[in-house]
């Protein structure tokens, strides 16, 4: 299984801002021979500049050595140039905090973790559940805690370790009794304590919207407080590893549902009251599209939207929180079938891309309304699809536009990308 996310991916399709579909290239006409001459010259031109052009900080990184950040990317480079990576892995070149997701469902992910680590400020491990058990609260998922992989970690970089913990508790048991608000944060701080965790990534929104409790005035103000009261509390703790530094929390946030807020949705006034307690927003800016809706995983236009919309206008308060927005990236992508009766397709991670360009060899084309590659291909059975996988080109892109706000990013997750996207961080 490629992503187990609580993304509200159902209730995003109504109202959601469309770029225009990725189109396919058909055979054209007969044209004039001058004019065609002229356009290759100018396009050839424009592709060269390109490919020698590259941003001051990455110019030694091999990816831009090679020419391989373009949107003329093809099958054989990727299949050929995937593994390979500057010799100098420690160096970041993304100086705004990057938060990657791990997995244990897939462990790539773990030895990709020590292999780049220096690459990270913050490592969350896909861990922790917090469940009602009839009228009481119960902390699960140590088990899935690896202690030998923790201290090879803070052995080869200096990521904080945050394990991540989504709140599965009805919110009847966890927010309408002030003694469970508690006991769920003690249960929280305690595992912090006794494992050596530099803090915790939450997530919550996205179950609490699922419940319909954030409709309610009085529950979603009672949703916020837990989160504050969990925050000051981690805030209070100091953390093993650094000296000063205190335990840290970060919240995962959807994108919104529309161009305009939702009830159900983290807006901007949510951002501001959580500002003090959280100490970053993981925004999962990705699956856009899905088996019912094909198209790119994460248009940039989209993102764009996104960012205005939480943040406000210039010179809001909401715009001063930006630098503890993690913009989210997705190192997975879609192998879509267009076929309505051939069950709509899922989720791929690097593996499985490399093996269909290895099956398919197609060809590679640029939607420059969504900022992402993608390519067509016909399976066994003669059924088409359309797969959308991040390419270098539109990661760097994503980076740029994060850069551009102040924002660090947050990565879904790493384990499921090819190695040579980590040249990029």
């Amino acid at each position: 299984m490629a992503k187990k996310r609580s993304a509200l991916v159902g209730g995003r399709r109504e109202n959601r801002v469309e770029p225009p579909p990725p189109q396919v290239n058909s055979a054209s006409g007969r044209r004039n021979l001058v004019v065609f001459f002229i356009i290759s010259s100018i396009i050839a031109t424009v592709a060269y500049r390109f490919r020698q052009s590259s941003p001051p900080q990455y110019q030694e990184l091999y990816v831009y050595e090679q020419g391989l950040v373009t949107i003329h990317a093809n099958y054989q480079d990727v299949l050929t140039e995937n593994s390979k990576v500057s010799e100098n892995t420690s160096q970041r070149h993304y100086n705004y905090p990057v938060l990657g997701y791990i997995t244990p469902w897939n462990s790539r992910g773990y030895e990709l973790a020590k292999r780049f680590n220096s690459k990270f400020t913050h490592i969350s491990p896909v861990w922790y559940d917090l469940k009602s058990q009839q009228t009481s609260l119960v902390l699960e998922g140590r088990h899935n805690a690896d202690r030998g992989w923790i201290s090879e970690l803070r052995k080869s970089g200096e990521a904080l370790i945050l394990p991540r913990v989504v709140l599965e508790a009805s919110p009847a048991v966890l927010l309408g009794k002030e003694k469970q608000r508690n006991k769920a944060i003690k249960l929280i701080v305690t595992e912090c304590k006794e494992m050596g965790y530099d803090g915790i990534v939450l997530e919550s929104w996205s179950r609490w919207a699922a419940y319909g409790i954030l409709h309610d005035p009085n529950m979603r103000n009672l949703a916020l407080q837990f989160v504050k009261q969990l925050g000051d509390a981690l805030h209070s703790i100091g953390s093993e590893k650094i000296s000063g530094q205190k335990l840290q929390l970060v919240y995962v946030i959807g994108p919104p549902s529309s161009e305009k807020l939702q009830e159900h949705d983290f807006g901007p006034k949510d951002l501001e009251t959580l500002s003090e307690a959280v100490d970053g927003f993981s925004l999962m800016t990705y699956d856009f599209s899905n088996p019912h809706n094909p198209g790119p995983n994460a248009p940039l236009k989209w993102i764009q939207i996104v960012l205005k919309l939480l943040l406000g206008n210039s010179g809001s308060r909401a715009q001063s929180l930006t630098p503890k927005i993690l913009l989210g990236l997705n190192f997975y992508g879609n192998d879509f079938s267009l076929s309505r009766d051939a069950g709509g397709g899922g989720a791929i991670i690097g593996r499985d891309y490399l093996a269909l360009l290895e099956k398919h060899r197609p060809e590679l084309q640029w939607d420059k309304n969504s900022g992402e590659h993608f390519f067509i291909y016909n399976d066994d059975k003669d059924i088409r699809h359309a797969v959308f996988y991040p390419s270098l080109k539109s990661i760097s892109l994503r980076l740029e536009e994060a850069r551009s706000w102040g924002c660090g990013i947050s990565i879904w997750e790493i384990g499921q990308g090819l190695d040579y996207f980590f040249d990029l961080l």
